[in-house]
């Protein structure tokens, strides 16, 4: 199943907020596709958002409210457009 644009409620603003490349905020969030020491994959109302760094952990993460917090260093975010439509949790569930 490939990512549709027009499912994606572009209406609710995403916020990124980083702190000294040590923390994360992110708003907007629908899903976490993938998580690991070095990069955290997820959904959000603007498309797939992969942030990569070192020693990154997930803080918090409220999918009813679409906020996530990562730690760690941070070196880079990065969207994607052409995705899978199914995350993590979704896959997890079935």
């Amino acid at each position: 199943m490939q990512f549709d644009d027009k499912s994606i409620s572009r209406d609710i603003p995403q916020n990124i907020i980083i702190e000294n490349r040590s923390r994360m905020s992110i708003s907007g969030v629908s899903d976490v596709e993938n998580f690991d020491e070095n990069s955290v994959v997820l959904y959000t109302n603007r498309g797939l958002l992969t942030v990569r760094g070192t020693a990154l952990h997930i803080e918090r993460l409220s999918l009813e409210t679409g906020e996530l917090a990562v730690e760690g260093t941070i070196d880079g975010i990065e969207y994607s457009d052409n995705v899978d439509a199914q995350g993590f949790w979704s896959r997890l569930f079935r």
